[in-house]
């Protein structure tokens, strides 16, 4: 198996110019807004600037060959500006989470071996006893630290962002770590420019995009990208509140956003949502996790603009977009296929399922990953090769098309539950827990059971005000389940456990209730 994706299309000489596209900006319109976090914006002008100037001391510190750029902090326009400029200096960047556990960030560090990491304050105590790591300082300095003003100033900058070969890679994000051990996502120039160069969520000029995720998730760097590349405003908040999102969406006219499940439930659920004015929106988009039917219907009728749904992966291959104003009566679903996307249904032994059944989702779409980086294995295990050699990309979700063409999301491979002998998919008891007036956030998990081997356990999170009966709950939710799917139990948590971007870990919910067994 060759060691990175076939192309669906052949590669464009621009492909390789998308960081060069970007900064363009900075000559054709200096004075426009281009990008704020926090109490910072940077114009066009200001931004191609920075940028130019932190690659040409990037390139100077690595001897013109800066490998990988690894970026650890919280969302700030410095660590923008440093992501940008890495890429720009001809490297690789490497956005790292600061809210990985120690042991999880050292792991990454000794993988990715970057030649410099931009750090913030913040974050710098994820790397101590990490020996041999040159570090700048974005925003404090030490004895042993340049601060980034300091290191910009060290070298002349470069004059513009070089040609890249559209296979180079362009950026690695590694895994939520949800499922496993963090595998590092190896995305192109090629893959970034095709994502970004999309017309599909109408950004240009005039747009202003909202962002509240952290910088190494492609739930943020998908849109921000796409953002300054169409001439928009991209705005990052450094930490989310919903109030504060609210703040800005009103001051700022907000047209665009990009948002997790949970956030767009608190947002729906503050105190001073039905009297915000948001009537300069256009496009919301929900990804990273499923979203409740009765959400995506809540957003249709409160919040202006339509609302779509992306259900993908951050490896790329499989995308499927739900506009649910349009198809109200498909709000169970993901949508349909995006163009490009050839996706299908597959069972056990790898054979293509009929309309209706439930199976494996595969895809391919000219936005595939060139592959985890420096691990072939797992690379291979992602990989579904069909009997005419074409390659797809294994989610590991269960889910069915309908009739009409729209993917229906089941469940996580991992996440289904056997009570004795039948598959009870947690997905289908959450939707049914939500629909509970008195509950914010759901979750099911299975937990071990002498008679059926295991049986959910509904975890509920209830909103604000509300004292839902644990045994009134758990009545209320199983006369609207099938025999076959009852819960066994109802707890009440004061909230879920939450990756950065929203997803529910699940792992850490399993491990009292089975130990070493999860």
């Amino acid at each position: 198996m060759p060691e990175t994706m076939p192309s669906i299309s052949p590669p464009l000489v621009d492909e390789g110019s998308l960081i060069r596209f970007i900064l363009e900006r900075g000559l054709t319109s200096p004075d426009s807004p281009a990008l704020t976090s926090g109490d910072r914006t940077l114009t066009s002008g200001g931004l191609r600037r920075q940028v130019l100037a932190a690659a040409g001391a990037i390139s100077a510190a690595c001897g013109g060959k800066p490998g990988r750029i690894g970026l650890l902090g919280t969302n700030s326009t410095d660590l923008v500006v440093a992501y940008l400029a890495g890429i720009a200096a001809g490297g690789c960047a490497v956005p790292l989470p600061a809210s990985a556990h120690p042991s999880a960030l050292r792991g990454m560090v000794e993988d990715c071996e970057p030649s410099l990491i931009f750090a913030d304050k913040g974050a710098l105590h994820l790397l101590d006893g990490m020996p041999g790591q040159t570090v700048i300082g974005l925003d404090f300095a030490t004895d042993n630290i340049v601060p980034l003003n300091d290191f910009i100033g060290s070298a002349p900058p470069l004059d513009d962002a070089p040609q890249a070969d559209p296979a180079d890679d362009f950026n690695i994000i590694y895994s939520s770590g949800t499922t496993g051990r963090p595998k590092g996502i190896v995305h192109s120039h090629s893959m970034r420019y095709r994502q970004t160069a999309r017309s599909l969520f109408g950004i240009d000029g005039s747009s202003v995009m909202l962002l509240a995720t952290p910088l190494y998730s492609n739930t943020t760097l998908m849109p921000l990208l796409a953002a300054l590349f169409h001439g928009g405003y991209a705005v990052l908040m450094p930490k989310f509140d919903a109030e504060a999102y609210l703040d800005l969406a009103e001051t700022l006219r907000g047209t665009h956003t990009m948002l997790v499940p949970v956030q767009y439930q608190r947002i729906l659920a503050a105190e001073s949502f039905a009297r915000r004015d948001l009537g300069s929106f256009k496009v919301k988009q929900s990804t990273g996790a499923p979203i409740a039917a009765t959400v995506k219907q809540e957003l249709v009728t409160r919040w202006p603009g339509r609302f779509l749904e992306v259900y993908g992966l951050t490896e790329g291959g499989c995308t499927c977009i739900l506009d649910a104003g349009a198809h109200p009566e498909k709000a169970h679903t993901v949508g349909r296929p995006s163009a490009g996307n050839d996706i299908r249904i597959i069972d056990e032994n790898g054979k293509s399922v009929p309309t209706g059944t439930r199976g494996e989702i595969i895809g391919r779409s000219p936005m595939m990953m060139s592959r985890y980086f420096r691990n072939e294995a797992a690379t291979e295990a992602f990989r579904f090769t069909d009997a005419e050699g074409t390659v797809f990309h294994r989610t590991g979700d269960i889910g069915f098309f309908d009739e009409d063409g729209f993917l229906v999301l089941v469940d996580r491979k991992k996440d289904m539950i056997i009570s004795g002998g039948f598959n009870i998919y947690a997905s289908d008891l959450e939707e049914t827990l939500l629909a509970h007036p008195d509950v914010l956030e759901a979750a099911v998990i299975a937990v071990p059971s002498e008679k059926w081997g295991e049986t959910p356990l509904g975890l509920v999170v209830p909103k604000p005000g509300a004292a839902p009966d644990p045994a009134g709950l758990l009545e209320w939710a199983n006369g609207r389940l099938g025999k076959m799917q009852r819960l066994s139990a109802i707890e009440l948590r004061d909230g879920l456990p939450l990756s950065p971007v929203g997803k529910v870990l699940k792992q850490q919910l399993r491990e009292p209730y089975w130990g070493d067994r999860t």
